[in-house]
Formats: C-alpha cells, structure tokens, sequence
C-alpha cells in the first residue's frame, strides 16, 4: 500500500486547551526539488510548509511549534479579545492549499502579534508568507513581506542574546537585503559573516561568499558603483 504525504497528529490549543487534529507532510516527502538562496523550498507533491501553523477549531488560536508552552492570563483576553469572540468556527485539518496556507499564516502572524510572541517567531512567519507569495509569482506582495520580514529579523539580531555569531540570521539577513535591492547593505552583511573569525558555520560562510559574488555580477551588470569592500 503506497503511503499518503500527510499524515495526523494531536494537539493540544493553548489557549482553550481543547485537543484538536492537524495534518503534517511524512519525512520521507519532505525533500525540496529545490531550494532559493534564502532558504524557500519547492516540492513536487504535498509542501511541509503549508502546515507549520496549527488551528484549533474550537477558538482559532493559531501557533507553530515555536510558540511559548503556555500563554498567561492576560495573554489569554487578548487573543479572545481581539481575535477569538470574531472567529468564525472551521476545520483546518486536511490538505491544505494555496488558500489556506496563506489565511493560516496570516491567522498565526496575527495571533503572535496579539500576544507578543517572540520577534524570531514574527520574523519567520513574515518570510513564509513572503515565499507563498513567491509561488504565485507576486512580486508586489513578496517584496512587501520580505521588507517586514527584514526588520523583523534585524530586531532579532539587536535584542536577541547571540553574541553577533549566528551566522545563519545574519547571512538571510544579507539575502534578503539582496532580494529587495539594498545592495550596500547585503554587502556588509555577508562581509560580516565572512570576516568575523568567531563564526565556525562552513556552510554559511561559503553562502556568503556564494552570494557576494552574485551581488558583485548584479551590481558590475547594473553599472552601479561598487562599495569599496567589493573593489580589486
């Protein structure tokens, strides 16, 4: 018998507490026929990504496995609040389309909004919605979120305790200052990542490199001035 991509698992709302079903994509569907340099996958069959965010039907609180483990009181009212007492009661727990990943996301961003989530969570749900709009080849949209989603992980890089060594936050931040045209800036970014000898992440330092290669091409192409980094 030939598996189904999408299989079931039980979770639990936090912030009604009602136990609920929400489908997942099997590992072994998981792989990406390709991937963009900022990370967004493309899958033949049935994408993982349409169903990071979690619904409960009950209440529609919307969250990722990322969210915090318990929301407290005053969280709780929020969310009812602004959210909870206008939402219209329905089932997000079969396949999932373009649609729906994308009201999903827009549901979860809101809810992670409304509690104060995490700025790591915002920034992720940001980028993902920018992707889905990639897939629909709309532009406008995807360059909109990608800009939220920037600022969103430039705050994570002020506030968050990593000691200026994630590698990975600081090259996506580089990329996507690259995807919206900010050239100069992509440059100090991926020149950090690059010549900061803390940083040991092999793979990222050489996505840098990667990237400031394809920036030097775009830039030389473009007959814009090169910054005084990328001379010689």
């Amino acid at each position: 018998m030939e598996l189904e991509p999408l299989y079931q698992i039980k979770v639990t709302c936090l912030h009604c507490e009602n136990t609920f079903s929400t489908s997942r994509v099997r590992p072994s569907f998981k792989r990406a026929t390709r991937t963009d340099t900022d990370f967004c996958g493309y899958y033949n069959e049935e994408n993982p990504d349409y169903y990071v965010v979690r619904i409960c039907p009950s209440c529609g609180f919307a969250s990722t496995e990322n969210f915090n483990a318990k929301l407290s009181e005053a969280q709780r009212a929020k969310f009812k609040q602004d959210i909870g007492d206008r939402f219209i009661k329905r089932n997000y727990d079969g396949h999932r389309d373009w649609e729906t990943a994308l009201e999903s996301y827009k549901l979860g961003l809101l809810c992670a909004q409304t509690i104060g989530e995490k700025e790591r969570i915002l920034a992720s749900l940001l980028h993902h919605i920018a992707w889905l709009y990639r897939y629909k080849n709309n532009q406008e949209q995807e360059q909109r979120f990608m800009k939220y989603a920037l600022e969103s992980y430039i705050r994570v890089f002020e506030t968050e305790d990593i000691h200026g060594s994630d590698a990975r936050l600081m090259y996506l931040i580089g990329e996507l200052h690259r995807r919206i045209g900010e050239y100069n800036e992509a440059v100090k970014w991926f020149a950090r990542v690059i010549n900061d000898k803390r940083i040991m992440d092999a793979a990222m330092i050489r996505a840098c490199r990667e990237q400031w290669a394809t920036l030097r091409e775009e830039m030389m192409n473009q007959g814009q001035e090169l910054p005084e980094e990328m001379r010689g």
